[in-house]
């Protein structure tokens, strides 16, 4: 029997992104043509590979059985075409969502570097930026190097990218909407709303060691405007800033270098005193030859904005590797 490689990546696509749409968009196709794609190959197999949930599309006994396969399938072909071009394939970056700063320092990145060959890989809250480049997906990844439900393994090097300032969001009838700025200190008397703080992972970590230093209660429940109706799930930015928009007491943290969407009632208030800044990292492994990662690696070490750090709260264990000299003092 064989299988059609572009059945066998959209198959794969969709496995790791829960979505046919979110696997339409990674792949470049539309939602139609990764059905199809994935419809040919389960009747190739005579098996159904996913079956229909409310959050999107879940695998099949066939589907999880096949997955490693398939992985191995998509491998054997990309190294087929690497040894007859004798040359290497472009350089994959993991980013944990479009929103995130890295993807736009990513397309500066390109647009300056216009003979890189490199592809930006959307991760997602299931299959994260260091999942990825743990399994060989990617070259490499932007990512907080430590905490999370896995270690990384010790061959992924870390080189400090970019540090992300907080601040908080709160509706226009907050009672701290007409201020400029909020101590750190206050928060330890407030309730902060981060629904995606409670997925096991290294930014929920953050947010717990940000709890422990200054006291800030963090809830992570979801939440609607009907009770029983979706919280804000799945990406969610949107419904989370309506509801916060509509409330006098919600607030949520959020970084200078993530990409909300605009709100009229929205207000954006600077944390102070220190700022609690998200540590953000470019993963690698030390044995991936890929020519095109040293380059990568020397521009964010060498852009790193570490002119923030010293006015920074940063967890102790990104200390040693985001702010070395303050580390020593």
């Amino acid at each position: 029997m064989d299988l059609d490689p572009a059945s066998v990546r959209a198959f794969v696509a969709a496995f790791d992104e829960g979505q046919f749409s979110h696997a339409a968009a990674v792949l470049g196709l539309s939602q139609q043509a990764v059905s199809k794609r994935i419809a040919k190959l389960e009747a190739q197999l005579g098996a159904a590979l996913f079956d229909r949930v409310p959050a999107g599309i879940a695998p099949t006994a066939a589907g999880v059985r096949l997955l490693p396969h398939a992985r191995s399938l998509l491998a054997v072909a990309e190294a087929a075409v690497a040894a007859v071009r004798e040359q290497p394939r472009p350089l994959r970056v993991a980013i944990q969502g479009e929103r995130q700063g890295a993807f736009e320092q990513m397309r500066f990145y390109l647009d300056h570097n216009l003979e890189s060959d490199t592809e930006i890989v959307i991760s997602n809250v299931s299959v994260t930026s260091r999942d990825m480049l743990v399994s060989g997906r990617a070259d490499a990844a932007f990512a907080r190097p430590h905490g999370g439900p896995h270690p990384l393994p010790p061959e992924i090097a870390a080189a400090p990218a970019y540090l992300d300032a907080a601040h908080l969001l709160v509706g226009k009838d907050h009672p701290l909407a007409r201020r400029s700025s909020v101590p750190l200190r206050e928060l330890g008397d407030m309730t902060v709303w981060i629904p995606g703080a409670a997925i096991p992972s290294e930014w929920a970590d953050f947010y717990r060691e940000l709890s422990e230093f200054c006291g800030v209660t963090i809830d992570t429940t979801p939440k609607s405007r009907q009770s029983g109706g979706d919280g804000a799930g799945g990406d969610g930015i949107t419904a989370m800033l309506d509801l916060i928009a509509a409330s006098d007491s919600l607030a949520t943290v959020s970084g200078d270098n993530f990409r909300n969407p605009w709100h009229p009632r929205i207000r954006r208030l600077p944390i102070v005193d220190p700022t609690p800044a998200y540590p953000h990292a470019l993963l690698w492994s030390t044995t991936n030859t890929h020519p095109g990662l040293p380059h990568l690696v020397d521009y964010f070490r060498d852009n790193y904005n570490n002119d923030l750090a010293a006015d920074c709260w940063i967890p102790a264990p990104d200390r040693p590797l985001f702010c070395p000299l303050v580390s020593r003092q």
